[in-house]
C-alpha cells in the first residue's frame, strides 16, 4: 500500500512538471488510485501523506446520541477544509481512555494538512460530566457542534437502536411503553429520558465554553434539507463554502438524503434511519408534556428556539 501511494506521488509530479498544491494532489491521488471511498477512510490509513500530520481535533461534535452525528460528520466530509475521525474515541467521557493521555488521542486521528481543520465526534460527550472539563483543559478556545433533534423523538430512536441491537444478540425485549412507564406514571429515571433533558446537561457546558464557542444544528431539519444546516457550520467554522446542493440526494428507499461526492455515491449504514415503533398516544402526550417546561429552559439558555413538540 505504502509503494503504491509513493509511487502514485511520485509519478503525478514528475508529470507535472511543478508542485501540485496539497488539496489538488490529494484528490488527484484518490482518482488515481482508486482505492479509497471518501477522505475519512484515506486520512486514517496508516501510510502518511507527504506534508500531512496528525493533529488534535479543532472542532469536536459533543452530542446528542440518536441526534444525527453521524449524518452531520459524514456530510461534513465533503468539505475540502475538513478530515474526520473515522471512529467515536470516547476520550473524554471514558476514564480508561482519558488516562492514556493526549498524545493517544492525537494518534487516533486522522492525518490533515495545514489548512485542514481535524473533527471528532462522541455523542456520549454531552451528557457525560467529566467531559465539559477536560476538553476545556485541553483547549478553550476550542469550537463544538452539538446536533439536536425534537426529544421525544430521540428518546424514541434511543429505543429503537437498543431494541434492534438486543434483538440481534438475541437477549429479550420490552415494549416502549413498558420502560417508558412504571407504576403508571412516567419512569423520568429512563436513560434515554436523561438524554433528552438538554438544558440539564448544557448547564454544565456553559460553565466552561461561552455560547459563541458552542454552534446547535438542528437534527429535524438537517435530515429534511442538509444544506442550509450546513452552511451555518461553514460560517461557524469560518470555511469557505464549498458544500452544495448537488451533494446530497434523496434516496426513496431509505427515505433520507444520501451523499455524492468525489464521483460516488454513499449513505449511512443500514443501522441508521430504522422504523420507530408506534406509540400510544397518552405515552407520547406525557413526554410531550414532561419535556416542554426543559425545553422553554434550554430556549432561554441558547437564545434560540425549536419546532419541537
Amino acid at each position: 500500500m505504502a509503494f503504491l501511494l509513493v509511487s502514485a506521488y511520485l509519478l503525478l509530479t514528475h508529470a507535472r512538471g511543478a508542485p501540485v498544491e496539497n488539496g489538488a494532489l490529494l484528490e488527484t491521488l484518490k482518482s488515481q488510485v482508486g482505492l479509497f471511498s471518501n477522505k475519512s477512510e484515506h486520512y486514517s490509513a496508516q501510510v502518511r501523506p507527504p506534508g500531512t500530520s496528525r493533529q488534535i481535533p479543532q472542532t469536536i461534535i459533543i452530542g446528542v446520541r440518536k441526534g444525527g452525528t453521524r449524518a452531520l460528520l459524514e456530510m461534513l466530509d465533503i468539505h475540502p477544509n475538513i478530515v474526520v475521525a473515522a471512529t467515536e474515541v470516547h476520550f473524554f467521557d471514558w476514564d480508561e481512555n482519558y488516562v492514556k493521555g493526549i498524545d493517544w488521542y492525537r494518534n487516533l486521528m486522522p492525518f490533515s494538512y495545514g489548512n485542514q481543520i481535524t473533527i471528532e465526534k462522541t455523542p456520549g460527550y454531552f451528557t457525560s460530566p467529566q467531559a465539559p472539563g477536560r476538553i476545556h483543559d485541553m483547549n478553550s478556545s476550542i469550537k463544538l457542534l452539538l446536533i439536536l433533534r425534537d426529544p421525544t423523538e430521540r428518546v424514541i430512536s434511543d429505543y429503537t437502536q437498543v431494541y434492534y441491537n438486543r434483538v440481534e444478540s438475541h437477549k429479550p425485549v420490552q415494549l416502549f411503553e413498558d420502560i417508558v412507564i412504571k407504576n403508571g406514571v412516567l419512569n423520568t429515571k429512563y436513560k434515554a429520558i436523561q438524554r433528552s433533558l438538554y438544558d440539564v446537561h448544557m448547564e454544565k457546558w456553559l460553565k466552561h465554553f461561552s455560547l459563541d464557542q458552542i454552534h446547535i444544528v438542528d437534527g429535524n431539519t438537517l435530515i429534511k434539507d442538509p444544506l442550509p444546516e450546513l452552511q451555518k457550520v461553514e460560517r461557524f467554522l469560518n470555511l469557505p463554502s464549498r458544500i452544495m446542493s448537488s451533494n446530497f440526494y434523496f434516496n426513496q428507499t431509505k427515505g433520507f438524503y444520501c451523499i455524492r461526492s468525489d464521483g460516488r455515491e454513499r449513505c449511512l449504514h443500514e443501522s441508521k434511519g430504522r422504523p420507530h415503533p408506534l406509540v400510544n398516544s397518552t405515552v407520547l402526550e406525557q413526554l410531550y408534556s414532561y419535556f416542554r417546561e426543559h425545553n422553554a429552559k434550554f430556549y432561554r439558555m441558547v437564545n434560540h428556539s425549536f419546532d419541537w413538540h
